[in-house]
């Protein structure tokens, strides 16, 4: 396929966290995703143009004094709108905890409304462009990035690298840094391990969980048996077609665009396991 028969629908997935170099990040894949389709694969000015959309960090929202986590999501949310994101996700609060109450999905959304309705400097597009900090911080993230790009290709690229467990064991070794500098305070996080509250709520202190009710739950659980029963015999073959695929070292995805229409995603996945075996993690 030609490069701008797709490359133009492509979009991308980010998060941002608390650390400096998400203030750029989405300037430094622009830079390097427009470099790379006009040089490497000669893709028009459209092609060149990376959408991107932004959640913000799962990593920090804590369950200790979490009322703080809508002043991280906050900060979070508009660096990502100083980045000209295309689109953004604000995370709830309480999501450490439990499922967000409609209370907590309320603020999170308030959060977006404030910057995009009240925020002055928001309404200036890029107002960080030309600071020291933010060109500085670009130029180091591009640099940092290309380096993990070229580790990536001596291990055989991204498949090659994924067969010798090297992404994962990244961020194995990052969320175990991370948690230790969580825990001997050498990354302070205010209301966790600095700053604690002098008047802690007691020990015993209960908060209700939001779970689906038993029967949203059993609702769930019919319409799954009639979607297999609808297409109990479709279902073989596809799988079979899937299965057949994976062997062969075609192209899955393709197959699985067909089989979600008849396969629910526990057979799918049964499927593949027959093929390719679970996954058992090894520390």
């Amino acid at each position: 396929m030609h490069v701008d028969d797709f490359a133009s629908n492509f979009s991308f997935f980010f998060s941002n966290g608390m650390d400096p170099e998400y203030s750029v990040l989405g300037r430094v894949a622009r830079r390097i995703w427009a470099i790379a389709m006009r040089e490497k694969y000669g893709a028009s000015e459209r092609a060149q143009k990376l959408k991107y959309h932004v959640q913000t960090s799962g990593r920090s929202l804590h369950a200790q004094e979490y009322d703080f986590n809508d002043i991280r999501t906050t900060l979070q949310a508009l660096i990502a709108v100083y980045d000209n994101c295309n689109s953004l996700h604000t995370n709830a609060y309480d999501e450490a905890i439990t499922t967000p109450t409609e209370e907590s999905v309320r603020r999170a959304l308030a959060v977006q409304l404030i910057i995009n309705k009240e925020w002055g400097l928001a309404k200036n597009e890029n107002p960080n462009q030309g600071s020291f900090i933010v060109e500085e911080l670009t130029d180091l993230v591009e640099e940092a990035v290309l380096k993990e790009f070229e580790r990536i290709s001596e291990r055989g690229g991204v498949l090659g690298a994924m067969e010798l467990g090297y992404q994962r064991g990244l961020i194995q070794e990052e969320s175990l840094y991370y948690e230790q500098q969580k825990h001997d305070g050498t990354l302070p996080l205010v209301g966790v391990n600095t700053f604690l509250n002098p008047h802690p709520p007691p020990e015993k202190t209960t908060l209700t969980l939001i779970r689906g009710t038993e029967d949203e739950k059993q609702s769930q659980l019919r319409r799954l048996r009639e979607f297999q029963q609808r297409n109990a015999a479709k279902a073989p073959v596809m799988l079979a077609r899937l299965q057949d695929a994976a062997r062969r070292n075609e192209n899955v995805f393709a197959v699985l665009m067909d089989a979600v229409r008849v396969c629910s995603l526990g057979q799918i996945t049964t499927a593949l396991f027959e093929v390719g075996g679970q996954y058992r993690r090894n520390m």
